[in-house]
Parts: structure tokens; sequence; C-alpha cells
């Protein structure tokens, strides 16, 4: 450790991880007038909504293999496989007469 001049001590150029300083930017009157964008976290706009895209997607994929890994149960096959337009007929199971114990 190194003795600074206004008395403290500490490593010469070693800045406390989360310190930010008390201070503004200083912006010029002559130079360009730029606004920040919209960032949260340092993700901007564009990539929030690839972010969000990417995770509905996978979240469809995830829900549509749920449903077909749940299709055998039987209160999934009647309550929503059954009720679909096109594959519902696939999942209405007959049970013959002479395979019925009652």
């Amino acid at each position: 450790m190194v003795q600074k001049i206004d008395g403290t001590q500490g490593f010469p150029g070693f800045t406390p991880p989360g310190y930010r300083p008390t201070y503004g930017a200083y912006r010029s009157p002559h130079g360009p007038q730029y606004k920040v964008g919209f960032n949260l976290h340092g993700f901007n706009r564009n990539s929030l909504f690839n972010v969000a895209r990417t995770g509905g997607l996978f979240g469809v994929a995830a829900g549509i293999a749920g449903l077909y890994f749940f299709a055998d149960v039987p209160r999934v096959r009647i309550d929503i496989m059954q009720r679909m337009p096109v594959i519902g007929d696939y999942f209405k199971k007959e049970v013959p007469p002479e395979d019925n114990p009652f």
C-alpha cells in the first residue's frame, strides 16, 4: 500500500469495485447533442427483443414437448389432446368390448 497525497492509503491505479463518481460526464455546449438510449442492465431494445423472442420460442417448444410427453395421461388426453382440430382423432382410445373387464 502507498500513502497518497490526501492522506488515504491504497494501491496506485486501483479503483474499488462498485465505485461510481459523484459527478456527471461533461457535455460541451458546442459538441454534438446526443442522448443515451434505453438500456436495461446493458441490454438495448434490440437485444432485449432478440432475447425475448428466443425465450418465447424455447417456451413454446417446451410446452409442445410437455403436451406430447403427457399425452397418455387420461386427463390431458381427454381435455386437451382430443380437442385439437386436426390430430384429435388420433388420441381417442376405444377399448374393444372383449378387453373391458366390466
